[in-house]
């Protein structure tokens, strides 16, 4: 069937020499993968690539067979130009960091459109912002709650975070984070994109970090540690 729908670059894989395997997250059904042959072959190759950088947002036609093999776009433009994100170095490395993160984590062939709806209105916000230094862990926190594993915050005045649970609690268990980890996740969760950056210092960025990616295992079949992890550490130190 022909479908014409937006598109979230989640990754771009070199297949063979001149073509490419690119994975979207689209709007009308969830996560696709698509063929680009000769990606790398034609006059127009550097224009062509130029699309599937990390979290474009796309506007695509493409003929999807939905049979579990790979799908082909028939027309590709962009539906968000962004100015920023692929030409600043802290913001390039917090998406290919986060089209990791997502990489790992949508799993589901299944349209999630309130999931879109928010991944497209977040980068369209970074990418008019310049104090973004906590966007990545607002938005992986936010996300979990299209994933279905938000925090219960109904108890959150509780000294402990209890992470395979995603509850606070009273007492300090086997999954429980530290008091001082738990004041800090609070923070986190009061937080919003237009609220000051500069709340964490960067120790406490990084302990941030190391508790979402942690809570994002203990939740999700499968989920890996982002090789660009390093890179972004090494960005925000």
């Amino acid at each position: 069937m022909q479908v014409k729908t937006k598109a979230i670059v989640i990754s771009a894989l070199k297949f063979q020499e001149k073509s490419l395997i690119v994975k979207c997250f689209t709007l009308s059904n969830g996560l696709k993968s698509y063929f680009v042959r000769d990606a790398f072959s034609s006059r127009k190759a550097s224009q062509k690539i130029a699309y599937f950088q990390p979290l474009s947002i796309l506007e695509i036609e493409a003929v999807h067979k939905n049979k579990g093999t790979l799908e082909n776009f028939k027309e590709i433009k962009t539906s968000v130009p962004f100015q920023s994100i692929h030409t600043d170095l802290v913001k390039s490395t917090m998406v290919m960091f986060l089209s990791e993160m997502l990489h790992y984590s949508i799993q589901e062939e299944e349209k999630n459109e309130s999931l879109f709806v928010f991944l497209e209105t977040a980068l369209t916000w970074l990418d008019h912002h310049d104090e973004v230094s906590n966007f990545h862990l607002i938005l992986l926190l936010e996300t979990t709650k299209y994933l279905g594993f938000y925090p219960d915050v109904s108890e959150i005045d509780l000294p402990f975070f209890e992470m395979y649970e995603g509850v606070f609690t009273l007492f300090h268990g086997i999954g429980s984070l530290s008091e001082h980890e738990t004041s800090l996740f609070k923070k986190l969760i009061d937080l919003k994109f237009d609220n000051d950056q500069k709340i964490f210092h960067v120790i406490e960025r990084q302990i941030l970090l190391k508790i979402l990616i942690d809570y994002y295992s203990f939740h999700l079949d499968g989920f890996k540690k982002p090789k660009s992890l390093d890179v972004l550490k090494e960005v925000f130190s």
